[in-house]
């Protein structure tokens, strides 16, 4: 069953990818133009932080993201997400799943992916991503590197791929 409300913030990665890799704007122009009317409905939504790092490349993919209308841009810096982006930190500081350069790569404020799991915890969004999980978590082998969708499921937060977000919005490209 198609959930018609779930909305998904997307990680900068999974328009990245796409872009750069198997859906240029050239040759595959109904896979943005699907993603263009889902964020014009409101069911794709966008961090700031995530927004900015597109803007950044000065691209062909930053112009796009630009001229959509009505792309819901959420800002990180709010109390509910705040609240959340500390707890995501302590989460992977005092856990004991994650060696200790894994808190460090995510405690600058400016690193989008702990904001993007305390956005989605916050709001309900399903966090759309090309992150991996790194599968079994250990006290016993720590990680050195925390990924979106394992701490996004200790907080509630499904993540998934572009290609399981396209089958919930049913993007098919023809």
């Amino acid at each position: 069953m198609i959930d018609k409300t779930e909305k998904f913030l997307v990680d900068s990665n999974s328009f990245m990818t796409p872009y750069r890799f198997y859906y240029a704007f050239d040759l595959v122009p109904a896979y943005w133009k699907a993603l263009e009317q889902h964020i014009k409905s409101g069911r794709i939504v966008v961090l700031d932080m995530v927004k900015d790092e597109i803007d950044k490349g000065k691209d062909e993919l930053a112009t796009w993201l630009n001229t959509v209308k009505g792309l819901e841009v959420v800002p990180h810096v709010s109390t509910e997400i705040v609240t959340k982006y500390q707890e995501v930190l302590q989460y992977v500081q005092g856990s004991g799943l994650y060696k200790p350069e894994a808190f460090q790569i995510w405690a600058p404020g400016y690193i989008a992916d702990p904001w993007i799991i305390a956005a989605a915890s916050a709001h309900s969004y399903t966090i759309v991503t090309e992150e991996k999980s790194s599968g079994g978590l250990s006290i016993k082998t720590p990680n050195r590197a925390a990924k979106i969708p394992d701490v996004a499921h200790h907080f509630g937060a499904r993540a998934i791929d572009i290609y399981e977000m396209m089958r919930k919005l049913n993007i098919k490209i023809e």
